[in-house]
């Protein structure tokens, strides 16, 4: 699924990147232990994280994810945005608890 008919189906908020130069979504990886979304999450998959400082970038760059979903109303240090928009990572914002923005993705069709 493109990221824009994502947002369409959400009207979650962009932080960051381009929407529309995103990977298409394939999957969804819920997690906030770097290491372990290191070694589980897959390319294109949205991650959904409350993780909000300059390291998530790196992680969601290195497992060629999708796009970054930060749940439960987070807020990401400006460091982080600013890195994600740099690397072309589109950071979306979700207010719903990271449950509920799973069960949205796959409401939506992912």
């Amino acid at each position: 699924m493109k990221i824009t008919e994502l947002l369409e189906k959400t009207g979650w908020e962009v932080l960051a990147g381009d929407p529309a130069s995103s990977p298409d979504a394939e999957g969804v990886y819920c997690g906030d232990l770097l290491s372990w979304v290191m070694g589980n999450g897959e390319p294109g998959q949205v991650w959904i994280t409350v993780q909000v400082h300059l390291n998530v970038v790196a992680v969601a760059m290195l497992r060629e994810f999708s796009c970054l979903v930060i749940a439960d109303g987070a807020e990401p240090a400006p460091q982080m945005l600013e890195k994600a928009a740099e690397e072309g990572l589109t950071v979306l914002a979700s207010n719903l608890p990271v449950y509920e923005t799973a069960v949205r993705l796959y409401e939506a069709g992912i």
